[in-house]
């Protein structure tokens, strides 16, 4: 199982097959396991996927402060190192970026910091702007407790972090909407879209029950070189439908390969 240090913590990573880097980025509830029924249609196509657990998510270290890190603004910047930390630990190539909800926010800022890094950037059910404060909206979309959710997710929660750690994590998640990368104010990510120089593929379900097609739109209409793929009859959880997930971002990228 590896790991490596990164500002004094461990952050836990895999890597499955050959040929260009592809590096995917989980969600503010999950950790890299969210991408298992993907890696192997990816690899297949001949790439090769590393996937990892971002600070304090699945196996990798929380560190002592890691409450106060989750609940401020040094969750973004610090995500951001922490990604060209690995890069600089693993001497990574340039790479394609894949991102799942605040995962995308992650995605977003290290594209716009590290441009010559990212070959291209995708990334789904992310959040783009609020109309109203973050820690209003959580107290409405997450009212239950780790104890009240509905079996099959507490299951998922303790896959992906442990039976000793799920509740006390989902709990934290909880309050502040599943991962520090949407704050607790009003979030605006437009201003940072305009910052991203490398081609983008927005993937937007069109059923999800957190966010409407109109956030893709708002992302798709901010980058300079975006594109817009809505994927019909599809929930929240784009991942969870593999099949469409890397058609479309297998199409992305050999439209990208084509034009350079």
């Amino acid at each position: 199982m590896p790991f490596t240090k990164v500002e004094s913590l461990d952050v836990h990573y895999e890597t499955q097959g050959r040929g260009d880097l592809v590096v995917m980025l989980h969600h503010g509830f999950g950790s890299s396991k969210i991408w298992k029924a993907l890696i192997p249609d990816l690899v297949g196509h001949g790439y090769r996927v590393l996937v990892y657990d971002r600070r304090g998510y699945g196996r990798s270290e929380a560190g002592a402060d890691f409450s106060d890190f989750f609940s401020s603004e040094r969750y973004r910047p610090e995500s951001v190192r922490e990604l060209a930390g690995l890069v600089e630990n693993l001497g990574l190539e340039p790479f394609h970026l894949v991102a799942q909800c605040e995962g995308g926010v992650v995605g977003v800022d290290f594209a716009a910091a590290c441009p010559d890094q990212v070959r291209s950037l995708a990334f789904s059910s992310t959040l783009c702007f609020s109309g109203e404060r973050m820690d209003v909206w959580n107290q409405a979309a997450f009212a239950q407790r780790f104890d009240q959710l509905d079996e099959a997710f507490r299951d998922k929660m303790i896959s992906w972090h442990g039976r000793d750690r799920a509740g006390e994590f989902y709990d934290q998640a909880m309050r502040r909407g599943g991962g520090g990368a949407y704050g607790l104010g009003v979030f605006d990510l437009r201003p940072d879209l305009a910052k991203v120089g490398c081609r983008t593929l927005v993937l937007y379900p069109d059923r999800s029950g957190l966010f409407g097609v109109e956030q893709g739109v708002a992302h798709y209409r901010n980058l300079g070189q975006g594109e817009l793929s809505v994927l019909p009859r599809c929930g929240h959880h784009t991942y969870e439908q593999p099949e469409i997930y890397c058609r479309e971002i297998l199409a992305f990228w050999d439209r990208c390969r084509s034009v350079r």
